[in-house]
């Protein structure tokens, strides 16, 4: 009798997952233990990754924390367009859309996030890694918030509120790491909502007279 060869996975396929296995173990270490508390012989460990095929991927702890962060604002950016499509339309949806928005500064990406801007404070080396990472995540967060409130940056000050919608939500966040703060983010953004709308003109009266001039 002869036992059937199961199909050989491709290396390519192979590295992937490795690298795959590596960045998710790195961003939980980091929620978990922090910055100090997360160590290359730890990931590897909990990867299930030997250190010789981690270091061939990832040298140097500030390599592979950074990886680990941008991997997971890919996720989460798929994971923001998903949950965008399924949101109300009219009245409703700008506070839908900061509720989504909220999410995103309370998850692991938040969390990682802070841990790596805190320990480039005090690392020139990886201050200067992080710096071109964090403006590429500012700017996709921005163009995707843009995109999901339907705001048009070619009206003066619009540019502005959308960062300073992204500014108070982050905030919102980090007082969020200490203690639960739901209730009184949720009166703030109940607010926040009402002065989007009045300010991109998306107030229920506003939308009537658009429909009876078109």
């Amino acid at each position: 009798m002869t036992t059937a060869r199961l199909p050989r996975v491709p290396q390519e396929e192979r590295t992937r997952v490795m690298r795959q296995r590596l960045l998710d173990a790195t961003v939980e270490l980091l929620v978990e233990r922090g910055w100090s508390g997360t160590s290359t012989t730890l990931v590897s460990q909990r990867a299930g990754v030997s250190r010789g095929a981690q270091l061939h991927h990832f040298p140097t702890k500030n390599a592979l924390v950074i990886a680990a962060v941008e991997h997971l604002q890919q996720q989460r950016g798929a994971e923001l367009k998903d949950a965008v499509a399924g949101l109300p339309t009219g009245a409703r949806r700008t506070r839908a859309v900061l509720d989504v928005l909220a999410e995103q500064f309370a998850g692991p990406l938040f969390a990682a996030a802070l841990e790596l801007w805190v320990a480039a404070r005090t690392d020139p080396t990886l201050r200067a890694s992080v710096a071109p990472l964090e403006q590429r995540i500012g700017r996709d967060v921005h163009r995707r918030t843009v995109a999901v409130l339907g705001a048009d940056e070619s009206q003066p000050g619009v540019r502005e509120l959308i960062q300073a919608t992204l500014d108070l939500i982050r905030g919102l966040g980090l007082a969020n790491t200490i203690s639960d703060d739901r209730a009184r983010r949720d009166r703030i953004l109940d607010q926040w909502a009402v002065l989007l709308d009045q300010t991109l003109d998306r107030r229920p009266e506003a939308q009537a007279l658009k429909e009876t001039t078109t």
